[in-house]
């Protein structure tokens, strides 16, 4: 890898991709705290996807040569307001990442890095589904209510996830 600013970039992103996925988990958490085994197990797919993107880009860095060099990842929220509010967060985090993405793609064209440029449109486009899915998600839930047949329904069809 020529480019030690994208390099650096690239790792950042890969810490981003593990918080992601620690986030998610401590969701998964919540929810079967919360007695919601299908959102748990929404939650867990979205951990193990996020921890997939690391290794995308973890592999990505050192096919091309380039130094992975992991970082500290902070500890996420433990605690959360119900169902609304996690997804509401989850949304916020999708737009947040799909922001880091950018910046990871202008990088690259920056520096010419046509190769950084095609693997990171595979992350635009996985960033386009995340946010859809996290709408959806949260906007069934603004509508059918946080409590009662109409959650546990939308638990069930969450956890059917594969």
């Amino acid at each position: 890898m020529k480019s030690t600013k994208l390099q650096d970039a690239i790792n950042e992103q890969i810490k981003n991709e593990l918080y992601s996925g620690y986030l998610y988990l401590s969701m998964s958490a919540y929810f079967e705290a919360s007695n919601l085994p299908g959102l748990a197990h929404w939650m867990r797919q979205q951990a193990e996807e996020e921890q997939e993107h690391a290794l995308k880009l973890f592999d990505f860095l050192n096919q091309r040569g380039g130094r992975v060099e992991l970082q500290a990842i902070n500890q996420p929220p433990v605690e959360f307001d119900g169902p609304t509010a996690v997804f509401a967060m989850t949304l916020e985090h999708e737009k947040k990442v799909t922001a880091l993405i950018n910046n990871l793609y202008e990088i690259a064209v920056a520096e010419k890095d046509y190769p950084a440029q095609v693997m990171l449109h595979w992350f635009i486009e996985e960033q386009v589904e995340e946010e859809a899915h996290a709408t959806e998600i949260l906007e069934t839930i603004k509508m059918l209510g946080e409590t009662g047949q109409a959650l546990v329904m939308m638990d069930r069809q969450l956890g059917q996830r594969e």
